[in-house]
């Protein structure tokens, strides 16, 4: 088998897909799935936190516990840590099952830093929502308060049942402890005239899997004329950055979409510090001045989309366990590029190297060099003690 056809057999192809941007549109879709459920609710986030967003959505998977539907819930046991008791007795009073991945501390199979950076819903392995969204008001439009500019990708198919079977998998270690829901049941309500190939992708370094980095070194070499990348935390490794200048070199235009207003400052710094490193190589550089930007997009060539939780850096592609979906099918992918084409032309400041020069005192150019090593330094650390960890196992 050619390495062409292995990559094409791990697409499911009788999918619908949908662009859903954050905020109030994609908090109403999840509420509408989840009112809509039948059998079962899987909902596998990094941060939910008790403010009225998810107190909304936590109204709503007890409503659904409530009726019969088999609902689990796995938050990363850090970031979600600021639940409290009663919430949290609350979700597992009304028959939610509810569980937190690994603590930061390290203890038997637990990773100091290992993350479920994953945002995934899925009801009746049927229809589900991948992207990079939390349950929190940050990612809602709020009154007065626009979300933050984040997106995810709601499917109907054969890639839902796949994503039902990972999240039970993820919750339980083995899927005879939870709902079973067969392939055949799946087929009989699947609407085989849709032709949308759709395949998961994941970054678990403790796992082996680097999934979705491979996807993006795919894009990289396949790509024939422009490759655009939404990314919120851009620190990409020299291997990354390698390969960026190998597309460049043979006429793919690249144009980055980046945070001018970040939620963590030295992340900003560190990625403004490679900014003269792009600007170098012809790399186009545009900032979204609007609000955060969350989101991790990225569309080849208007061929191939990758959508998910991946940040480029060595997080997520070394520590945080990661889920984005690569779609390939014409109207989605068109509708994306359109997206972000829009949003580069009334949202964003294009950076120059003139403007880099004035804006970027000596002083400045310091500190974007102390945050970019420091930021190295942290990663390395982090990537160090997982291979070590991986190398034992």
């Amino acid at each position: 088998m050619s390495s062409a056809t292995k990559i094409k057999a791990a697409y499911t192809l009788y999918n619908k897909a949908e662009l859903v941007r954050g905020g109030r549109s994609y908090f109403s879709i999840l509420h509408d799935m989840i009112d809509n459920a039948r059998m079962s609710i899987q909902l596998q986030v990094y941060i939910f936190e008790e403010d009225d967003t998810g107190k909304a959505v936590a109204s709503k998977l007890i409503k659904a516990a409530q009726r019969g539907i088999k609902v689990q819930v796995l938050l990363d046991g850090y970031a979600s840590k600021g639940l409290s008791k009663g919430f949290k007795n609350s979700l597992r009073a009304n028959g939610i099952e509810l569980r937190f991945f690994e603590p930061i501390f390290k203890g038997g199979n637990y990773y100091f830093g290992r993350r479920l950076h994953h945002k995934i819903v899925v009801c009746d392995g049927i229809v589900s929502l991948v992207g990079g969204i939390n349950i929190s008001d940050r990612y809602n439009d709020t009154p007065g308060t626009p979300a933050w500019l984040d997106w995810a990708i709601k499917v109907e198919g054969e890639a839902s049942y796949e994503l039902f079977k990972l999240c039970n998998h993820c919750f339980t270690k083995k899927t005879e402890d939870w709902i079973t829901i067969n392939k055949e049941d799946i087929n009989k309500v699947l609407d085989n005239s849709l032709h949308c190939p759709i395949r998961i992708r994941r970054n678990d370094w403790v796992m082996g899997r680097n999934e979705i980095s491979a996807s993006y070194m795919e894009m990289l070499r396949n790509a024939r004329h422009e490759i655009i990348i939404m990314s919120s935390y851009f620190i990409p490794s020299p291997f990354f950055r390698n390969n960026i200048i190998k597309a460049l070199k043979k006429g793919v235009k690249i144009k980055l979409i980046l945070a001018g207003i970040s939620d963590v400052g030295i992340a900003k710094y560190a990625e403004r510090y490679l900014y003269r490193w792009a600007l170098r190589h012809g790399i186009e550089i545009h900032e979204y001045n609007h609000n955060i930007l969350h989101g991790k997009i990225a569309v080849a060539d208007g061929r191939v989309v990758t959508i998910g939780s991946y940040n480029i850096n060595d997080i997520s592609a070394l520590a945080s366990i990661e889920l984005n979906l690569d779609v390939e099918e014409k109207t989605f992918t068109k509708n994306v590029h359109q997206q972000l084409m829009k949003i580069i032309d009334n949202d964003c400041s294009r950076i120059s190297p003139i403007s880099i020069i004035r804006s970027y005192r000596p002083s400045e150019r310091l500190l974007q060099w102390i945050s970019y090593e420091t930021v190295r330094l942290l990663f390395n650390l982090f990537t160090f003690y997982f291979s070590k960890k991986r190398n034992a196992r």
